[in-house]
């Protein structure tokens, strides 16, 4: 190896991990944020029936998300990450009940893509590290991009925190900003060697992937929302 790439490689690996894993999957963001379905949300041109049917998608994969979380709390790799105040399952319930009333329950059903996404988180709960790309992937979002949804679900649709757009309340971490911080420091303090620290970027690059897919199809069900 030539010394200059050598120097690149070293640079490369000397960067905190979680710098890395911001910069090695920021382009998988982008396409999320990006997508057709998500500009129209943040626009307020989604319906109310095609938001409501995201928090549906929403729901199902919280659900894997936090089912695996409290399988790998004590978990060495896996554990640091966990922190039951960020969980989303109560409020996703509320939002439920108010987006579809009582009976919501036999309302909702997950998608293909979010099938498919489910079934990827819940096979982490066999590879610890793997399951810290997907939490990264949701709940750090949902702390930054998360809360201008939060803003137009209150314009848009006059949703509030109590019922509709709880999932977006996160009141019970304090700081964001604080907390995120504190998050990035716990991933890169993880006890991962450099190969699996590539194989949790490859991960989260595929957590994405599986979110604009989840995306694109509540796309082709509401394409009328996406409209300009």
């Amino acid at each position: 190896m030539a010394a200059d790439q050598r120097t690149a490689v070293e640079e490369h690996t000397a960067a905190p991990f979680s710098e890395r894993l911001r910069a090695a999957t920021w382009h998988r963001h982008t396409d999320a944020e990006e997508h057709g379905f998500t500009r129209a949300l943040l626009a307020g041109r989604l319906s109310r029936e095609g938001y409501a049917a995201m928090v549906a998608q929403h729901y199902f994969a919280y659900a894997a998300l936090e089912e695996v979380a409290e399988a790998l709390a004590e978990d060495p790799v896996a554990g640091p990450v966990v922190t039951r105040d960020l969980y989303r399952l109560p409020a996703l319930r509320l939002d439920l009940a108010a987006l579809y009333g009582p009976h919501w329950a036999q309302a909702v059903r997950p998608s293909r893509p979010t099938t498919t996404y489910v079934a990827r988180i819940r096979q982490t709960l066999d590879w610890p590290a793997g399951y810290v790309a997907h939490h990264y992937t949701r709940y750090l979002g949902d702390l930054s991009g998360g809360q201008f949804i939060r803003r137009v679900a209150a314009r848009s649709y006059g949703l509030g925190a109590d019922a509709g757009a709880a999932f977006y309340d996160f009141g019970a971490l304090g700081s964001l900003p604080a907390f995120k911080a504190a998050y990035r420091e716990r991933l890169d303090a993880l006890p991962l060697d450099e190969g699996e620290r590539e194989r949790v970027i490859d991960e989260t690059r595929l957590a994405y992937q599986l979110n604009v897919e989840v995306l694109a199809d509540l796309g082709r069900r509401h394409p009328a929302d996406l409209a300009a």
